[in-house]
């Protein structure tokens, strides 16, 4: 398994950085600034930049693609998208890729962007998921381009990995993803729990990352549609009846817009 560490860029992105000890190489995910990264490989002198995995054409996920590239000659993979340059392999729904010793599966996950994809590594007892901007620790993406519809399928698509499965967000929005959870399962033990842990980590200016299957399951609202108490807040927000799964996804999608 790679080592996974943080670079942050922007006001709460994320881009991974994923190094192999061994051959010491490096893969860039999401590079919406190169600085960062930059910055990075001129303290490690000898890890060299072989690639970059994207998961979406937003700027904050693509802007540094072409600066890496031309700095250190790197693949870059991503969705086949003609707004995203520099893409050398134009990756589908069912594409498998080699890096780092991994071999990854490309997952469509369309909602957040309709070409949003999510790069998944089934390494025995450390599977592994990149998730872009579709399932965040606590949350899961604004609906850009998507429909409620075709997010809601894409999150119970990735909530059937394995529980054990590490999730990579690019985000830092944990905290307030808990917030909301809480204010929709106020009784939810779990959430109370983690929305306590988080608020430490934050005040000491901490990582709230990696999450896990096992943990979103247990307290983000987005794949918890079938659940009563989240049907039954996604009513009361709504003023009318929603049904389990995606009716009670659009409620809860909708008011986490305006909460």
């Amino acid at each position: 398994m790679p080592t996974f560490t943080a670079l942050r860029a922007f006001e709460d992105n994320y881009i991974w950085l994923l190094r192999n000890e061994d051959t010491l190489q490096a893969v860039a995910v999401d590079p919406g600034d190169a600085r960062p990264v930059i910055s990075w490989l001129g303290r490690h002198p000898d890890y060299q930049l072989t690639g970059i995995l994207l998961t979406h054409h937003h700027r904050d996920h693509t802007g540094g693609v072409l600066t890496l590239k031309g700095a250190t000659g790197c693949k870059v993979w991503g969705p086949a998208n003609e707004n995203i340059q520099g893409i050398d392999h134009a990756l589908a729904d069912g594409d498998t890729l080699s890096l780092l010793g991994c071999e990854l599966q490309v997952m469509a996950v369309p909602g957040h962007t309709l070409d949003h994809i999510a790069y998944y590594c089934d390494a025995p007892g450390e599977p592994w998921l990149l998730s872009g901007d579709t399932l965040f620790a606590g949350g899961c993406g604004r609906l850009f381009e998507g429909t409620a519809q075709q997010m809601h399928e894409s999150l119970q698509r990735l909530a059937h990995l394995p529980d054990d499965t590490s999730i990579y967000c690019t985000h830092e929005y944990t905290q307030a993803n808990l917030r909301f959870a809480r204010a929709v399962e106020p009784d939810n033990d779990d959430i109370r729990v983690r929305l306590e842990v988080v608020e430490e980590l934050r005040r000491d200016g901490r990582i709230t990352l990696p999450s896990s299957v096992a943990l979103e399951k247990r307290t983000n609202p987005f794949l918890r549609c079938d659940q009563p108490p989240v049907i039954e807040a996604a009513t009361r927000h709504a003023g009318r009846a929603t049904a389990p799964g995606v009716e009670t996804f659009a409620a809860i999608r909708a008011w986490k817009d305006i909460f």
